[in-house]
């Protein structure tokens, strides 16, 4: 903690953005998994202020992140990218495996989904799919991607131009 305390006096002494405004420069916003190899901002060449950045354990379409894709379009955000990833945590077990080790850890089954990806073309599109069929979420762009985490390519899967 020590050690992240100080980098942020660093920046801190450096920092000259605090002038940014909370809606996005570029209107988009990103839903991906939280998985650490993502630089998301590098890997789509995205600036301080460019993007919303939402993640979340396999970049699914959970309550929450339609809560703040919902909030990121009444902010002007007009296009979304989906992009989930190869050799992802969340797709080497089942729902009802990611269950068993949850009750394993805490005691207690989880009375929500945790969100298992058993296929990865087919989560993205089924991502994609969810945000055009949610009557929170007009968008007018939505695009879905699998990122490649050991060659930093993106490969489109699916892409919605227009409503």
């Amino acid at each position: 903690m020590q050690e992240m305390r100080e980098s942020n006096r660093r920046y801190a002494e450096e920092f000259a953005r605090g002038d940014l405004p909370s809606s996005p420069r570029k209107k988009l916003a990103v839903l991906t998994c939280m998985d650490v190899r993502l630089d998301v901002q590098r890997m789509l060449g995205l600036d301080l202020g460019d993007a919303h950045i939402i993640r979340n354990a396999g970049g699914s379409l959970t309550e929450d992140s339609v809560r703040s894709l919902l909030i990121s379009s009444l902010l002007g955000t007009e296009e979304v990218v989906v992009i989930h990833h190869t050799d992802c945590r969340m797709r080497d077990v089942t729902e009802d495996e990611l269950r068993t080790k949850a009750a394993q850890k805490t005691g207690a089954i989880p009375p929500f989904e945790l969100g298992a990806l058993p296929d990865l073309q087919q989560s993205v599109r089924a991502t994609v799919a969810e945000i055009d069929e949610s009557p929170w979420l007009i968008f007018e762009r939505v695009w879905g991607f699998v990122y490649d985490v050991s060659t930093g390519l993106l490969d489109e899967v699916v892409g919605r131009k227009d409503p």
